[in-house]
């Protein structure tokens, strides 16, 4: 300040140190960015609910599609990077990471609270979703390179979300692959096949405290069976199966060869399904896209006093990634097999459990 100039007078300019205008303008930098990031991702997420709104009103399985499944995810993440970092200023792993995990910790929090979406639905999408979002974030890496011409970029992100929006035309002209899929386990049991066989009718009703510890039913939350009754002898004789959470249905015997093989096909009754529908809506046992066909026991001599104990059960599944859907498939029905075949061994291996229980 000059000499002349009095302490505070209006007419002498004020010196800022440099270091005081630096930080300022990182900080008024850092808040833009933070601003940006935030504005992109609300985009995005607001692109991905519209999506979602369109294709449950139009469809209520809709979410089961290529559109939905592996483009949106992609589409979306490039888009909100290429808003969120124009000037290409952000670490690869703020592109392949941080955006995605964001997104689709945004995503899950919103389908939960606000969309009633079901947790097993939200488990199995969110892998495929993670995995195409990744893919997404790699994308805008490798493509969003210019740093001098962030309306340019702004522009060609914007452009991606026309893709599933296309896609979703398209779809529904093109046929969905069908696969049959099986799922089998098997338990050896210190019993005779006759011991045995009377079980594999009908346990009866189910303790909370028998069978084993799974993922899918103690950690997923799944169902359990709650009882299995036998009404009939022969083939046309029906089981009646409870599980939790008010779930029923009907298995229509089919093979009947005592202490050998017992087979039937499933029934989802209409009046049945009211139940079901309390679960995730789209993952209906004889929706479109998943249906649960027919299934059985088959017991194996091994020896005196030795069985193999074999439950398979076999769907038919029609979606655009049949191969991730049978993977979720062996989880969940090899879980659920599992843990009937542990009820079953328990109780035949002591008799006097199975006189107070299974009648």
């Amino acid at each position: 300040m000059p000499a002349s100039c009095p302490p505070s007078g209006p007419e002498c300019p004020i010196d800022v140190p440099k270091g005081i205008t630096k930080m300022t303008d990182v900080v008024s930098r850092r808040r833009a960015a933070a601003i940006r990031i935030v504005c992109a991702l609300a985009a995005g997420l607001a692109f991905c609910l519209a999506v979602y709104l369109v294709l449950s009103a139009a469809n209520p399985n809709g979410l089961i599609s290529f559109s939905f499944l592996v483009i949106l995810p992609a589409a979306s993440t490039a888009f909100i990077l290429g808003l969120a970092d124009p000037f290409r200023e952000r670490s690869r792993g703020f592109y392949v990471w941080t955006v995605p995990l964001t997104l689709l910790a945004a995503i899950v929090s919103v389908s939960m609270l606000f969309l009633y979406e079901g947790l097993l639905c939200i488990i199995m999408l969110a892998p495929i979703w993670l995995a195409l979002s990744l893919a997404g974030g790699l994308l805008a890496w490798r493509c969003f390179g210019r740093r001098d011409d962030p309306a340019g970029q702004a522009l060609r992100s914007s452009v991606l979300l026309l893709v599933p929006l296309l896609t979703m035309q398209a779809e529904p002209f093109v046929p969905l692959p069908v696969e049959e899929a099986s799922v089998s386990r098997s338990i050896v049991i210190a019993a005779d096949p006759s011991a045995i066989w009377p079980l594999a009718k009908g346990v009866g009703s189910i303790l909370p405290t028998e069978g084993r510890w799974n993922l899918s039913q103690d950690i997923i939350r799944l169902p359990r069976p709650v009882s299995a009754h036998l009404v009939g002898n022969g083939l046309g004789a029906i089981r009646y199966v409870r599980w939790q959470q008010g779930l029923s249905f009907k298995e229509v015997v089919t093979d009947w060869q005592p202490a050998r093989r017992l087979w039937w096909r499933f029934r989802f009754d209409k009046s049945e399904m009211d139940g079901w529908k309390l679960q995730d809506r789209h993952l209906m046992p004889d929706s479109t896209y998943y249906r649960i066909t027919d299934g059985g026991y088959t017991m194996e001599r091994l020896g005196p006093g030795r069985t193999r104990l074999t439950l398979t059960t076999r769907y038919r599944v029609r979606t655009p990634v049949n191969e991730y859907a049978r993977i979720w498939g062996e989880l969940f029905l090899g879980d659920v097999s599992s843990n009937v075949l542990a009820v079953i061994a328990e109780r035949a291996e002591a008799p006097g459990l199975v006189a107070g229980v299974a009648r």
